[in-house]
């Protein structure tokens, strides 16, 4: 049991830093290659991964309808529709606004969670922390606020709705795909929105240039591999084992190690309120815990006791 909670946080940690990292290569891909297109490249190049994966491991795609008709519903919620909206959003949203409107997404699973899944329901803590997280979050990226016309507005409104389909259809695996193995999951439902995305693509980036050089083929290896296979895997099999408004908290750390690694390999600045940010970050993810840290430490002290 101790050795599963420590790869619990192992997981949490690989997929904080790894999606933290996504946004800098995405940064440095977009030079080269545009956004819907990058991201069937990119799931193009972890479909075959996963492919390979399963054949490895004897797995096979569900045939039962319901399991079917879930993972065409995840595919279209989680990797398709959202992915679409928010690069079209990113064009009219500045990226701080961005980050405040995403950091929303632990309400909205808090909630669906509260209302779908009996045993896990809201508390005191969950609450605190989930506003403390969001504060951190708003001190950070306060200075990228940028309200310009209707479009904003309208990209505002997409960051939202993807945010809200996301947590639906995290909230659809947590109660209906538990028996469902993280990579069989990942390869069907992103197989289905891949070819979501690439329909968006043809209709909004015909003919838009893509230029094959270091940055972008470093760039789409890299978001293919362990920005997808890697942290999705570990993300769906993490949802097995903790509860879902825990794992959503990732979106608050996310944000932070990317502007750190602006700071780091883009030369970005970084100002006093972004460290006043990241302690608020991190005391929301202590609080939102706390029930669970009082109970591991009320045990071991019994332990000790004994």
């Amino acid at each position: 049991m101790r050795s599963e909670r420590t790869f619990i946080t192992i997981g949490f940690v690989l997929i904080s830093l790894i999606w933290g990292s996504t946004w800098l290569a995405i940064k440095i891909g977009l030079d080269s290659v545009p956004p819907l297109t990058g991201i069937v490249l990119r799931f193009g190049l972890a479909l075959p991964i996963l492919y390979i994966i399963m054949r490895w491991r004897g797995l096979r795609v569900p045939r039962d309808r319901d399991t079917r008709n879930l993972l065409f519903v995840v595919g279209f919620l989680s990797f398709g529709l959202p992915f679409g909206i928010i690069y079209w959003s990113a064009q009219y949203v500045s990226s701080g606004l961005m980050s405040i409107l995403f950091a929303v997404y632990p309400f909205v699973i808090a909630i669906f969670a509260h209302l779908m899944l009996p045993s896990e329901r809201l508390t005191v803590y969950k609450i605190l922390g989930i506003f403390l997280g969001f504060a951190g979050i708003v001190f950070i990226f306060a200075d990228g606020i940028h309200w310009e016309d209707r479009l904003t507005l309208l990209g505002m409104l997409g960051v939202l709705a993807s945010t809200v389909l996301q947590g639906a259809s995290l909230i659809l695996i947590k109660k209906h795909g538990y028996d469902l193995s993280p990579i069989t999951l990942n390869f069907v439902s992103m197989f289905v929105g891949t070819l979501t995305i690439a329909v968006l693509a043809l209709v909004f980036e015909r003919g838009a240039p893509v230029v094959f050089d270091a940055k972008g083929i470093g760039s789409v290896v890299y978001l293919g591999t362990f920005g997808t296979v890697v942290t999705f895997v570990t993300y769906f099999w993490l949802l097995k084992r903790v509860e879902v408004v825990y794992l959503s908290l990732v979106s608050f750390v996310t944000p932070i190690v990317a502007v750190f690694l602006g700071a780091v390999v883009l030369d970005e600045s970084l100002a006093p309120h972004t460290f006043l940010g990241a302690g608020l970050v991190l005391m929301g993810l202590m609080v939102a815990n706390g029930k669970g840290l009082a109970a591991a430490i009320l045990k071991n002290t019994q332990s000790d006791a004994r």
